[in-house]
């Protein structure tokens, strides 16, 4: 399911999706929300409303998709309440919900305004950021781990790359200064952290490589001075950077981890947020 507002950067997003849909063997639906349940009432002057430009908005872009994908099923939502609401209230859990990251208004616009920020934060299931895409395509899809709670990413993750016939490279980076401030009294060199790092992704790494035993799994174990910096760094080799949903829990508005919030503005491909746990 994706979202789009007409914009350049929107449309790009179509696109990726509706790949991403035949590779998945998967209907794709494009969703489009007027924001007119808000606007003021329209006069018998106007040529048209809001809703009309979406319906032909909506056309445009399905005939885009069918001349690429002539064999995908492509539906359409022409929403009147806002781009964000339109697409958590057509989605339902299972789905994965896909935006572009830059344009004029609504959809494009998310990265930038809280839009996006609600999307990602309030949604049930998968949503990809299409940011920069990689052409051609690098093979790759990368995912961040930290602990078991991002085993649901991992999957996510390790679906996409055998959907894509690609490769996964899976990276833990872990800071010193935190894992000391925890394991002082236990481990006191820094040797011992990074082994202690090695084996607890190779536990939350394990069950995936035996669920799909098809999909080359590599593991990439780093002590980095930024996680989000050593992710960004990763992101231009990847078709993909998957990381998990950390929502602080007290935090008013339910927004995202730093981390999240960092790597989706930088990073180079686009990016999947899937709620831990």
């Amino acid at each position: 399911m994706v979202g789009t507002d007409g914009s350049d950067p929107a449309t790009r997003a179509v696109l990726w999706a509706a790949a991403e849909a035949v590779a998945r063997d998967q209907p794709l639906t494009v969703v489009h929300g007027s924001g007119a349940k808000h606007a003021r009432s329209w006069t018998a002057d106007s040529p048209t409303t809001a809703v009309d430009e979406g319906r032909a908005l909506l056309d445009e872009v399905t005939a885009k998709v069918s001349d690429r994908h002539p064999g995908l099923t492509v539906d359409t939502v022409l929403s009147r309440t806002d781009p964000g609401e339109s697409l958590l209230e057509a989605a339902r859990p299972q789905d994965t919900l896909v935006v572009g990251s830059r344009g004029h208004g609504g959809f494009g616009n998310l990265l930038l305004g809280s839009v996006g920020l609600h999307v990602c934060a309030r949604s049930h299931g998968p949503v990809i950021v299409v940011r920069e895409v990689a052409e051609p395509a690098t093979g790759v899809v990368v995912a961040a781990v930290r602990d078991d709670g991002d085993r649901g990413a991992l999957r996510f993750a390790a679906r996409t790359a055998h959907a894509r016939g690609a490769t996964l490279r899976v990276i833990s980076a872990w800071m010193f200064l935190e894992g000391a401030g925890s394991m002082a009294a236990i481990i006191d060199d820094v040797g011992a952290i990074s082994r202690s790092e090695i084996e607890a992704t190779k536990r939350t790494v394990d069950p995936i490589r035996e669920e799909f035993p098809d999909v080359s799994i590599t593991e990439d174990v780093v002590r980095s001075r930024s996680v989000a910096g050593s992710l960004v760094e990763a992101s231009p080799s990847a078709d993909l950077l998957v990381m998990g949903a950390r929502r602080p829990a007290r935090a008013i508005g339910a927004p995202l981890g730093r981390v999240t919030h960092a790597v989706l503005h930088h990073a180079r491909c686009p990016v999947a947020v899937v709620p831990r746990g």
